[in-house]
Order: structure tokens, then C-alpha cells, then sequence
């Protein structure tokens, strides 16, 4: 894919000898849900991700990838077992550090864009960092219009949400969840609601997000030829780990 910005990009590179770094960690992630009949919908995951790496975690609906998608993303807890995202164990921070987690650290990508229709392309990516620091200075504005140009979207960033694409919303929600410079972004069915031209270029930006800038991705799907572009394939199937492909 030809860089998105049209100038030259560096990709960085691990040295061979480097071992991996491991930016997201689950050791013996159990999930249940209380009620009247308890219902255990995650089993004994243990799973890590390296820095950079590009993943794709498939399973059909009820398979528990969400659920284990919203334990990683530190949106839910599980009921036992250790999530550790750049070494630190989540289970030992308090709301407040989570919340700087989920700002700072992860990125979020879901199926229906989330975009604030009263607001423009470039100020939705300034989002996440309006809510943190109370205003953007023009360095961070800058960086808002580079992503928004990164992703194809610089000829409408004041265009209002609601005069988009789906596709330009879900683009538009790419760059947001990049303004923070995430070590993860977790995208949940990022194309579920694309047609296939937008599908592929959604991919394609995401890829090239991975390659120049290093991010780590983790996309959660039930659609398997966007699980088999990806570089290591989990598939879950009632709440288990049934395949962990690593094709690197």
C-alpha cells in the first residue's frame, strides 16, 4: 500500500537478537458471569501479544472474543487470572489508572464509529486528548490534521461527522484512536458495517499503521478473510483458545 501521507516514512525494526517485548499479557483469564445460573464464558486464556505484532482473534458470535476483547482493553475484569499490559498488573491499578490506561496506552477501534455528530473529523480525533488536558495546542492540532491526512481524510476534516462515509467515519475513528500514540490499539469488528471497497482500505490503513509506526494491533472479528491478512490468528470457541497460529 502506497504510504497515505504521500511522503517517506521510516518502519523501525527489531534486531534479530532482540527478544520480543511484550506489551499485553493474560495468564489464566477466567470470566463468569453471575445470576441465578453463573455462566463461565471465558476458560484458562493465557495469551501475549509482542510490541509491533499484528493479530487477528476470530470466533463466532457467543464465543466469548468480546467479552475477551473488553478484559484486554481493561473495559471489564475478569473473575481470575493476571492482565498485565506493559508490565503492569491491571488488577493492582485503581478507576483512575485505568482510565489513564485506556487513554494513553490503548487505542480503540469498534464496529459503529462512535464519531460525535455535533463535531468535526479533526475535532473528534481531538478527543481523547481534550477530555484528558481541557484543550489542544497547535502542535497537537497539527498532529490531529497529519493522522486525518495519514488515513486519506484531509480534503474533509471539517466536514461535520454526519456529512461522511461510513467509511470515512470508521477512517476518521482510526486517526482518533492514534492521537495518543497508543502502544495497542484493539479493534472489535472494525469493518462489520463496511462494504468490501472500505473494508480493504480500512485494512490497509491499519496495516500500515502497524508497519510505521510499530503499534501493536489486536482485531477481534468473525470474519475470517480479515483474520487470514493478519500475521497471527487465535481462534476462540466457547470461551477456549481452539487455535494460536503464529505466521511470521
Amino acid at each position: 500500500m502506497a504510504n497515505m501521507t504521500g511522503k517517506s516514512m521510516t518502519t523501525l525494526s527489531t534486531p534479530p537478537s532482540a527478544s520480543p517485548e511484550i506489551v499485553l499479557a493474560l495468564e489464566k483469564i477466567n470470566k463468569i458471569y453471575g445470576g441465578s445460573v453463573p455462566t463461565q464464558v471465558l476458560f484458562d486464556i493465557d495469551l501475549t501479544f509482542a510490541a509491533s505484532t499484528f493479530n487477528g482473534i476470530i470466533g463466532q458470535s457467543g464465543s466469548g472474543k468480546s467479552t475477551l476483547m473488553n478484559i484486554m482493553g481493561t473495559l471489564d475484569r475478569p473473575t481470575s487470572g493476571i492482565v498485565q499490559i506493559n508490565g503492569r498488573r491491571t488488577d493492582q491499578l485503581g478507576p483512575d489508572q485505568l482510565a489513564e490506561v485506556r487513554n494513553e496506552t490503548i487505542g480503540f477501534i469498534f464496529q459503529f464509529h462512535y464519531l460525535l455528530p455535533e463535531f468535526t473529523a479533526l475535532e473528534n480525533v481531538l478527543m481523547p486528548h481534550l477530555i484528558k488536558y481541557g484543550s489542544a495546542s497547535k502542535a497537537i492540532r497539527d498532529r490531529a490534521t497529519e493522522l486525518l491526512d495519514l488515513v486519506g481524510l484531509s480534503g474533509v476534516k471539517n466536514n461535520l461527522a454526519t456529512r461522511m462515509s461510513g467509511g470515512q467515519q470508521q477512517r476518521t475513528a482510526i486517526a482518533r484512536a492514534l492521537i495518543m500514540n497508543p502502544r495497542i490499539i484493539l479493534a472489535d469488528e472494525p469493518t462489520g458495517n463496511l462494504d468490501s471497497d472500505s473494508t480493504e482500505t480500512v485494512y490497509e490503513i491499519m496495516r500500515e499503521i502497524n508497519k510505521t509506526f510499530r503499534t501493536t494491533f489486536i482485531i477481534i472479528t468473525h470474519d475470517r478473510h480479515i483474520a487470514e491478512k493478519t500475521d497471527r490468528i487465535i481462534e476462540i470457541k466457547d470461551g477456549r483458545i481452539s487455535l494460536d497460529l503464529d505466521r511470521r
